[in-house]
């Protein structure tokens, strides 16, 4: 017993001088106090249609931390509530069971159209392949997909265990969302980018050019080699960069 104590203490004090720690703890920082946050783009994105809008949330956890904070004259709210247990949403499913009830009419009009649909519900690359296919057969030929979580600082960010808080991370966690924007961005079809800003806001559309589709080979999706390449791989821009784009 005494032994295994000491070996705790011992790799207690290891995490405080280890430099992934050092330099994450740096990270989370800075990236904690980048602006604007999410709500913030979303925002402006609706606000740039100059119509009245339709916005739907896929993921929603607290309603307070963006769907509260988001200015349209229709919002819809998707969420199974697996992560908060009041789940004051509109629809208690998971994204999969939603878009198969609105192909058929079950829940909406199944022609319905949004003109920006967020995508913030289960990490991981395979299901957020999912929620950005669907949301394609559902946005407007001038809407927008936005992601949240598409460009996380440091490969313990981008881990698959979300309640594995003894990585250099902490509870800090973007999943492996960035693999499936990064897949979408090999495409020629839609145009994409990423707002450097709140873990990387990504952002689809099929008619605004946001700029040429990675040319970047990572079959493997290897996150040494997002690192390397972060700005071309993600099409990384800033706020000012976004909106000089919408505006042209």
């Amino acid at each position: 017993m005494f032994k295994k104590l000491f070996n705790y203490y011992n790799w207690g004090g290891r995490f405080l001088n280890d430099s992934y720690h050092i330099e994450t703890e740096k990270l989370n920082k800075q990236e904690i106090n980048k602006t604007p946050l999410r709500s913030d783009i979303i925002n402006y994105l609706l606000n740039s249609l100059n119509r009245e809008t339709v916005y739907l949330e896929i993921g929603v956890r607290n309603p307070e931390i963006n769907f509260n904070k988001i200015v349209a004259d229709k919002k819809y709210s998707v969420d199974p509530g697996i992560e908060f247990a009041p789940n004051p949403v509109d629809f208690k499913l998971t994204s999969d069971e939603f878009f198969e009830n609105l192909r058929t009419g079950n829940l909406l009009d199944k022609n319905i159209k949004f003109d920006v649909i967020f995508v913030d519900g289960l990490h991981l690359a395979d299901q957020v392949e999912r929620d950005i296919h669907n949301s394609l057969d559902f946005i407007k030929d001038d809407g927008f997909i936005v992601l949240h979580d598409c460009n996380p600082p440091t490969e313990w960010h981008a881990r698959e265990a979300h309640r594995y808080e003894i990585s250099p991370a902490m509870q800090n966690w973007n999943g492996t969302t960035w693999k499936a924007f990064v897949k979408e961005r090999k495409r020629t079809d839609i145009y994409s980018c990423c707002v450097d800003t709140d873990w990387g806001v990504g952002i689809i559309s099929k008619k605004i050019n946001f700029g040429p589709s990675s040319t970047i080979n990572n079959p493997y999706f290897e996150f040494h080699v997002l690192a390397q390449s972060r700005k071309e791989i993600l099409n990384l821009i800033s706020f000012n960069d976004l909106k000089k784009l919408i505006n042209s």
